[in-house]
C-alpha cells in the first residue's frame, strides 16, 4: 500500500472542503491505516469507534433492505462526524466543525474514496 498516497487523499480533501478537521482510514475491523488528526483526537479510538458504527449501520440499511450503506454522519453540537464506506474493507472518518458544507463534502468524498479503496487494493496507478 502507498501510505505517502493515502495521505496526499486525506489532505486534499481537506484542502477541498472547508470546515474539515481531522480524517482517518481504518480497516473494516477497526484497526487504524492512517490518520490526520489533531492531538487531541485518540486515532486508534476514533477508527474503532467507527468501524463499530458503520457496521451497525451497515446493518440496519441490509436489514431495511436499503441497498450497500455509503455514509452516516453524526452530528454534535460541535460540528459533525461522517464515516464512509470505502469499499467492503476499508472505512474513512471525517470529522468537521460546525460551519462544514456536509453535502459539499458528501459530493468530494466520492472521487476520493474510490482511490483510496484502489490504493487500499494496491490498484492504484502510479503517482495516485
Amino acid at each position: 500500500m502507498d501510505h505517502k498516497a493515502l495521505a496526499l487523499e486525506m489532505r486534499g480533501l481537506r484542502e477541498q472542503v472547508t470546515g474539515i478537521t481531522d480524517t482517518a482510514v481504518a480497516a473494516a475491523d477497526g484497526l487504524l491505516i492512517a490518520a490526520d488528526t489533531a492531538d487531541s483526537i485518540d486515532p486508534e479510538g476514533l477508527a474503532a469507534l467507527a468501524a463499530a458504527g458503520l457496521g451497525l449501520a451497515r446493518r440496519t440499511a441490509d436489514a431495511t433492505a436499503r441497498g450497500a450503506l455509503r455514509r452516516t454522519v453524526t452530528y454534535g453540537s460541535h460540528g459533525c462526524a461522517a464515516f464512509y464506506a470505502v469499499g467492503d474493507t476499508a472505512l474513512m472518518v471525517v470529522l468537521g466543525d460546525e460551519g462544514m458544507d456536509v453535502d459539499h463534502l458528501n459530493r468530494a468524498t466520492q472521487s476520493a474514496l474510490r482511490r483510496i479503496d484502489l490504493i487500499l487494493t494496491d490498484k492504484a496507478p502510479e503517482g495516485v
